[in-house]
């Protein structure tokens, strides 16, 4: 079994049902076990920031899959839930937004995965969720905890709870 990080995201429509959704369907589809979830988290727009707030948020499961069947699983699951991949802008508004974070300690380099994840200590969207429920997490040498004290979270905010 490997454990696995993946970042939600989106920013079009009901995100916080979506997730709630979605991480229903990734534990149904990749036969995993969710370790973890982090709290939602209100996040400005990155990239293009002519659009609506994105909600972020993180997860850790445990699965049997291997990374690219995952990620067809998580592509799936995007499609589901409204995602284009194939028609949209990038980092252009979104329902719902899937990206496998780290697999194990693996280190892959494909066109299709790059694991870790490549800008993962660039976006304070995906670190701030992820040092709330594996801040001693090393990824690719660096401490989840740490890497987020090295980038700025202004205008990230934690949402309540939902009932």
């Amino acid at each position: 079994m490997a454990s696995v990080l993946i970042a939600l995201g989106g920013n079009v429509g009901d995100v916080r049902a979506t997730f709630r959704k979605a991480i229903a369907n990734i534990c149904g589809m990749a036969q995993a076990a969710l370790l973890a979830r982090s709290s939602d988290y209100s996040t400005p727009p990155w990239g293009e920031e002519q659009q609506q707030s994105f909600i972020n948020a993180c997860i850790e499961i445990e699965t049997s899959l291997d990374p690219h069947a995952l990620l067809f699983t998580l592509h799936k699951i995007e499609t589901r839930f409204g995602r284009d991949r194939a028609n949209e802008r990038r980092w252009g508004p979104r329902t719902l937004d899937l990206d496998m974070i780290a697999y194990d300690d693996i280190k892959l380099d494909k066109p299709e995965l790059t694991l870790p994840h490549p800008r993962l200590f660039e976006r304070a969207f995906v670190l701030v969720p992820l040092a709330e429920i594996a801040p001693d997490r090393l990824i690719a040498g660096r401490r989840v905890g740490e890497a987020l004290a090295q980038v700025s979270t202004d205008g990230i905010f934690r949402l309540p709870d939902l009932e």
